[in-house]
């Protein structure tokens, strides 16, 4: 069961998950050995699934981030679902209710790059294009 104290845990993690135990048990008045059990406990029972990056992807030459949304075309469906995750260039991907199917956040160089990603999709179905303004909060 997940308590308030592993509540405020998790809340910390998403922050900055490179604390050291010390630090944490700092902000949460833990000892460093309890913020490790903890923690520990959260990752086995999978609470805690993974640590990830945030990749600033305008210093890695991607100045272009949209979120393209795929109506795929009936039959494709399988090839699609395999096929979007061995591209560089998406970033996350969600299989969706409603009238797409698949909704995507890609990174991209530039407006040709973006053409040229969606002459690949095209083939699969109709994609609808969102392009990223700015990130909205701390999410």
């Amino acid at each position: 069961m997940v308590d308030d104290v592993d509540r405020k845990l998790i809340r910390i993690l998403k922050e900055n998950s490179r604390l050291s135990y010390v630090e944490i048990g700092k902000k949460i008045f833990l000892s460093p050995s309890s913020v490790r059990e903890r923690i520990k406990k959260l990752e086995d029972t999978g609470v805690i699934k993974a640590y990830t990056l945030n990749i600033n992807e305008n210093l890695l030459g991607n100045s272009l981030e949209v979120f393209i949304m795929l109506k795929i075309f009936s039959g494709k469906f399988k090839t699609v679902i395999s096929e979007i995750s061995s591209y560089a260039e998406v970033k996350e991907a969600y299989r969706i209710t409603g009238q797409h199917n698949v909704h995507m956040r890609v990174a991209l160089k530039d407006q040709l790059h973006l053409q040229q990603f969606i002459d690949k999709l095209v083939t699969f179905g109709e994609p609808t294009t969102h392009l990223i303004l700015s990130k909205v909060g701390n999410s």
